[in-house]
């Protein structure tokens, strides 16, 4: 069985915003930070969602 998540985009200001359900979230720490990456595949014309973790001090600044 294919799990699906529909969501809603939005209008916030001059650009669209859409939300992460929580259920994606699940395997993430949630005492840690998080940036969402997203990426698109032209040749499956697919996008992915990934999290990577925020790094703290100057290497989040480089």
């Amino acid at each position: 069985m294919t799990t699906e998540f529909k969501r809603k985009l939005y209008k916030r200001g001059s650009s669209f915003e859409t939300t992460i359900p929580m259920p994606i979230l699940f395997a993430l720490d949630k005492s840690k930070k998080y940036n969402v990456v997203f990426s698109y595949d032209p040749e499956t014309n697919k996008w992915y969602v990934k999290f990577e973790e925020r790094k703290k001090g100057v290497e989040s600044r480089l």
